[in-house]
Formats: C-alpha cells, sequence, structure tokens
C-alpha cells in the first residue's frame, strides 16, 4: 500500500493539475450503462472463434459510423474493426484496444443470455462461449466510443479504436492478432503516442481495478514434443522401444527445469505439458507419442533457455530409452512479455483511483496468464490494466476462472471498466504540458 501510494503521489505531482479541462467521466459513462450491457450480453449470446468474428466486427462497424467517427476500417486481419474520433481541440493522439474472440468451450453458466453457439475448432465441432470477457471487452469500448463521440467537441485530441480478432491465437494455418493488425499498417496511417487496454479478470472483484509497472503478463510459447518409439505387443515391450514410457520420464525430467535449473527467486517460469497423445488399444505399445504445452517467462534470457532446456531434455532422455525426440521448442511464435511503460503507468494509476477510489485500485502480482496486447505495448508506450469479474463477497481465488465454462462475469465490471477507460482516455488526452 506505501508503495502505491508513493507511486500515486509521484503521478499526481507531476501532472495532477493538467486534467482540469477534462469531462465530466461519471456523466458521460452513465449515458451509456445501458447499452454497454445489452451490447455485452448480446455479443454473450452469439460469440465467434477467432478470426471468425464476422457478425462482432459487423455490430461495433455499424455502431462506429453510426456515432460519426471517420475512417472506419474492416477486415483488417480477416475481422479486425479500426475507426478514428478526432476532437475539436488539438492533442495527442492514443489507441484504445479490444478484443472479439471467443473460446471453443461449452458454456455452463445458466444464464438467461448464456451461448449456445457451436463452431469448428481443429476440426472438430465444439461449443463457443466468450469465457475470457472479451464481450465485455468489446461492450466496454463501444460505450466509450460513444460517450467521446458525444463530446467530441471538447475532446483534445484523436482517438484510434481497435478492435481486434484472434487474441486468444487465430485457427492453424492462419495469420491473425495484434501481431497481424500491426503487420497490416493500423499504426502506419495513425502513430499513437500511447496506446491503451483492459482485461476482466476473476481473480477480482467486481469494483476493483488492478494494475502492474513494468513486465505485468507472461510471454507465451508453445511446444510440441513427439517422442518415436517401435511398435510392439503389449505382451512384448522387450520386442519394441516403448514411446509412453519414453514420454512419461520426459515429462518428469522437465520438470527440474524450473526447479533445479532457473533462477525463480528472480522472475517465476512454467513449463506445462497439456496434451498427451499415443496409443489407439490397450495390448498394443504404439510408435509414437506426441506432446504439447506451454511456456511461460518474464524475461528473454530465461525464456531462450528453457527452450534449449526442454529440447536438450526431450532428445536425451528418449535417447536413454533408445527413443528418438522430436523437440519443437518453441513450434509457433509466441506473444512477448506484456509490459506497462513504467512512466506511463505510474501518470495513469491515478486516473483510475480518481474514477473509482484508492480504494479500489490495487497494485497486482506478476500474472502468468499472455496477452497479445504485448504487440502494441512495444510499439509504443502502453498500459494494460485488469478489471475485477467476481461479485463482492465472493472469494476470487475460489471463483471460476477465466477460460472455464462456469467462468461469469458481475455486470458492474462493465460500469467500471467503462469509467476507468474513459477516465485514462480523458485525464492523457486533456495534458498540458
Amino acid at each position: 500500500m506505501r508503495r502505491l501510494l508513493l507511486v500515486s503521489a509521484l503521478a499526481a505531482a507531476l501532472c495532477g493539475p493538467a486534467f482540469a479541462q477534462a469531462p465530466d467521466v461519471e456523466a458521460m459513462a452513465s449515458s451509456v450503462d445501458a447499452k454497454v450491457q445489452a451490447w455485452r450480453r448480446d455479443i454473450h449470446q452469439n460469440p465467434e472463434l477467432g478470426n471468425r468474428e464476422v457478425r462482432t466486427a459487423k455490430l461495433v462497424a455499424e455502431h462506429l459510423r453510426a456515432i460519426g467517427l471517420e475512417d472506419v476500417r474492416t477486415g483488417i486481419a480477416t475481422t479486425g474493426v479500426t475507426a478514428v474520433l478526432r476532437g475539436g481541440k488539438p492533442g495527442p493522439r492514443i489507441a484504445l484496444r479490444a478484443d472479439m474472440d471467443a473460446l471453443p468451450v461449452t458454456e455452463r453458466t445458466g444464464l438467461p443470455f448464456a451461448s449456445k453457439a457451436t463452431g469448428v475448432f481443429n476440426g472438430e465441432t465444439v461449443g463457443v462461449m466468450h469465457a475470457c470477457g472479451h464481450d465485455a471487452h468489446v461492450g466496454i469500448l463501444m460505450g466509450v466510443a460513444e460517450a467521446l463521440a458525444a463530446r467530441k467537441d471538447e475532446l483534445a485530441g484523436e482517438v484510434l479504436f481497435i478492435f481486434q480478432p484472434a487474441e486468444e491465437g487465430p485457427p492453424d494455418g492462419e495469420d491473425g492478432g495484434a501481431e497481424e493488425m500491426l503487420k497490416q499498417g493500423i499504426f502506419d496511417d495513425f502513430r499513437p503516442e500511447a496506446v491503451f487496454g483492459l482485461h476482466v479478470f476473476s481473480t477480482l472483484n467486481a469494483g476493483q481495478v488492478g494494475w502492474r509497472s513494468g513486465p505485468a503478463m507472461a510471454a507465451s510459447d508453445r511446444f510440441n514434443i513427439v517422442i518415436k518409439g517401435r511398435q510392439t505387443h503389449g505382451s512384448r515391450p522387450w520386442g519394441g522401444v516403448d514411446p509412453i514410457v519414453a514420454a512419461a520420464d520426459v515429462i518428469g525430467t522437465a520438470q527440474t527445469i524450473v526447479s533445479r535449473r532457473q533462477n525463480i527467486s528472480k522472475q517465476p517460469v512454467v513449463v506445462t505439458f497439456g496434451a498427451i497423445k499415443g496409443g489407439v488399444r490397450f495390448n498394443i505399445i504404439p510408435d509414437e507419442v506426441e506432446m504439447v504445452g506451454t511456456i511461460r517467462t518474464f524475461d528473454e534470457g530465461m525464456r531462450q533457455q528453457v527452450f534449449a532446456d526442454l529440447r536438450n531434455v526431450a532428445e536425451k532422455v528418449a535417447a536413454a530409452h533408445g527413443a528418438t525426440a522430436i523437440a519443437q521448442v518453441p513450434d509457433t511464435k509466441g506473444n512477448p512479455v506484456t509490459v506497462n511503460h513504467p512512466a506511463l503507468t505510474a501518470r495513469l494509476v491515478p486516473s483510475l483511483e480518481k474514477a473509482l477510489g484508492a480504494s479500489n485500485v490495487v497494485e497486482m502480482d506478476l500474472n502468468m496468464g499472455a496477452e497479445d496486447f504485448s504487440y502494441y505495448a512495444r510499439e509504443v508506450p502502453g498500459f494494460f490494466f485488469f478489471v475485477g469479474a467476481t461479485p463482492p463477497g465472493q472469494d476470487p481465488l475460489k471463483a471460476p476462472s477465466n477460460h472455464s465454462p462456469e467462468f461469469f462475469l458481475d455486470e458492474q465490471a462493465l460500469k467500471v471498466g467503462t469509467r476507468a477507460m474513459l477516465q485514462v482516455a480523458l485525464d492523457y488526452l486533456h495534458e498540458t504540458d
């Protein structure tokens, strides 16, 4: 708490009087609260997987045009939408981002507007759910856009609104997400000074927001390891090479990469095996086993070392069993660390406190989750904050987490997110030198 107060005091001293001309956030937010809730419920009931957000993108684009935004572009990185709001007064340029995609999860919340949608994921028909709150992100940013557009004559500066597909990752064989939005030039014609985003999380109660300066969310990388043995009858294991036993040994030995080879007193590291596939029948030792998983790190040197260590473990342990390992570590390009620009964070934490009260603004621990907002924040200074989703009075550590089929968003989070994003944007735009 003392650290939070010191940071807040520093930020207020640096820029406190500069925000005096900003419009009233509560009045602006109140004017769109009901619409934000309706949009969020509609999007929640009609979720779409990454790079398939056709209906959501259409809803967003029609709204942005209706409220008078300029340069409304669609079809960016497949289904992305951007638009520009130009204020009536000179000022800085900023970007505000929301992600639109849902997850291959079958909803079990029992909500009256619960998703019954299905989609195709990795060739299989699956349930589709907004199990990570992106429906809330879209609704909030639509509301922020309308509230700002209604007061654009008073607005100092320009705002780029980014509605991004495929934050959870594009389908196999496709490009998408934040990196692809940038490759297709969204910052070329409109180069912002800063970019802001938010994410709803079950680990905070509704009414709270969280922040962290510097590294905030982990780099995320996926790996694929195939152990190749020699198939034989289950009654004659000596007649072949058992890739299942070798794979089990690889998994066990890989745990020492974190516990014995990395200095986790500096920064945390996670190596998780998420799926194992091998064998088709109880009495056949198969010829190969495939393992996939994720690596989470906060330091690039540590990231590369874990890659090398996991490849080495897979190859050497497999060889000890007479098997071979094909270790793709990583097998795809992952998200880098999400870094909140320290000076920008120090300047904007007081904005969160102003909007919500200092007691509702908390400094967060490192988050092992990953976010492709990190790509925007590598281009320009970024500030990414967290909005509580768990109902007040409920232990957030016991609540269904993001990506759970029971993930539940207390809709107070919509009001909190709208006010927080409006305050952050307006305070930055109305800063004076």
